[in-house]
């Protein structure tokens, strides 16, 4: 029996032109678990509405962020790829849910090189159906119909792993040194309201109310915006921070049904009209890579509404990355797999 590990992150489209993100929207927004409706609603939202709009102002967004060597995302889940090799002697492959490498050639990578065991990883801290759980789904369905002779073992999220947090702590810390803030901001991408009941294997506990997240549940198990809050007291447990000084919100939501409040570019402005925060650090715990989110929704917009609303100063921590110290967590849970 020979073991591997497979790091999954959510991908990229492969240029920024704009029928190539056409293409990679279209697959990340068909996904039953992103626009959880029935296929013929999905199909009419999707390929009757967003790929009709959409793909040119998203290339042109992409088109801000896009690095030399290509997508953020993919070349920074690289680097981790093979800093993560370097620490072990189990084979590693990356994939990615959309786009490409895709799962099904991670999986084909590593039962090529004698792999009958797969660690599968994906590199998000908490739980949610359109993210962590689209993976599980889609290597499930990869392996009964291409891979029966692999057997896949899937990590948990890591959320509440202390040496994850010690990573994600050190790297705020280290950015924010020598540099003056009034306030810190966890902005987590956000989901609509009801994935998170979807989601609550209860099927009553989640009533996101304001204090089901803080009640002891088995649901928390599967519950993004309890693990999202969770993630923000680790930190502010670890790092010792004021907690009159630091909060959370959620970012990204698309179309009209509710999503996780507090929206992020509404207490972006907030923190600057209402509250007269002149010095605003931001950090994003939902992505362990930097991509389209962080670097330009968060920090070229979010930074542009903040100092249009008065704000002076605006940092934007980058993600863990393929911060060596992080490469080393998962070298380690690779190696006790």
């Amino acid at each position: 029996m020979m073991k591997g590990a497979l790091l999954v992150n959510l991908g990229s489209p492969e240029s920024t032109n704009p029928k190539d993100v056409k293409k990679y929207l279209d697959e990340f927004l068909m996904d039953e678990r992103v626009i959880d409706v029935p296929y013929w609603l999905r199909t009419f939202i999707v390929r009757g509405i967003i790929l009709n709009t959409r793909p040119k102002k998203s290339a042109e967004a992409y088109q801000k962020i896009w690095w030399k060597e290509g997508s953020p995302l993919i070349v920074l889940s690289k680097r981790l790829q093979k800093k993560v090799q370097a620490k072990t002697k189990l084979p590693v492959a990356l994939a990615m849910r959309y786009g490409k490498p895709s799962i099904k050639n991670g999986l084909q990578e590593l039962q090529d090189k004698g792999v009958t065991e797969v660690l599968l990883i994906p590199l998000y801290p908490q739980f949610a159906m359109a993210t962590t759980e689209t993976i599980l789904v889609l290597a499930e369905s990869l392996q009964k119909k291409f891979f029966p002779n692999l057997k896949i073992t899937s990590i948990a999220a890591f959320y509440n792993k202390p040496e994850y947090i010690e990573v994600l702590s050190n790297s705020i810390k280290n950015y924010l040194t020598n540099k003056e803030y009034d306030h810190l901001l966890f902005s987590y991408h956000g989901v609509p309201e009801r994935h998170i009941k979807k989601s609550d294997i209860t099927k009553s506990h989640c009533k996101i109310d304001g204090s089901c997240c803080n009640t002891s549940s088995k649901a928390h198990e599967f519950c993004y915006r309890h693990q999202c809050y969770q993630t923000t007291k680790n930190v502010i447990d670890k790092l010792g921070l004021d907690k009159t000084k630091v909060s959370t919100s959620f970012q990204s939501r698309l179309g009209v049904d509710p999503w996780l409040q507090p929206y992020t570019d509404r207490t972006i402005v907030n923190k600057a009209e209402q509250e007269g925060i002149k010095k605003l650090a931001i950090v994003t715990p939902a992505f362990v890579s930097d991509c389209l989110e962080t670097l330009e929704e968060i920090a070229m917009e979010g930074k542009h509404q903040f100092l249009k609303a008065g704000g002076k100063e605006f940092y934007t921590v980058p993600c863990i990355n393929d911060n060596d110290d992080w490469a080393t967590v998962l070298a380690n849970w690779i190696n006790e797999f």
